[in-house]
């Protein structure tokens, strides 16, 4: 658990929320005297399962916006032969390939 004055935590308080965000406690002392504390806000149920499987190193959360990598204004592609898709599974399924 780290400490901070007031005077850092007004002048650092981005620095101070990184630190928090990765998981640690801090108080912020007055005069000496611890007055308050940061503490990370716990995860959600939802992301719970998340954090735990990151934490064990299974999975890496992605960091980029998706919606730039997919355009999703671009028209779907269709199949070059007139055939549905539908059709082209059904007879592959059909003929075994």
């Amino acid at each position: 658990m780290r400490v901070a004055s007031v005077s850092e935590a007004k002048n650092k308080l981005s620095s101070l929320l990184d630190q928090v965000k990765g998981g640690e406690t801090i108080v912020i002392a007055e005069r000496g005297k611890p007055v308050a504390r940061l503490i990370p806000v716990p995860p959600s149920d939802g992301d719970a399962r998340l954090v735990r499987l990151e934490r064990e190193g299974l999975i890496r959360r992605g960091g980029g916006d998706a919606r730039k990598v997919v355009d999703i204004a671009s028209p779907v592609p269709r199949s070059g032969g007139g055939t549905a898709a539908v059709d082209a599974i059904v007879d592959e399924r059909r003929h075994g390939r």
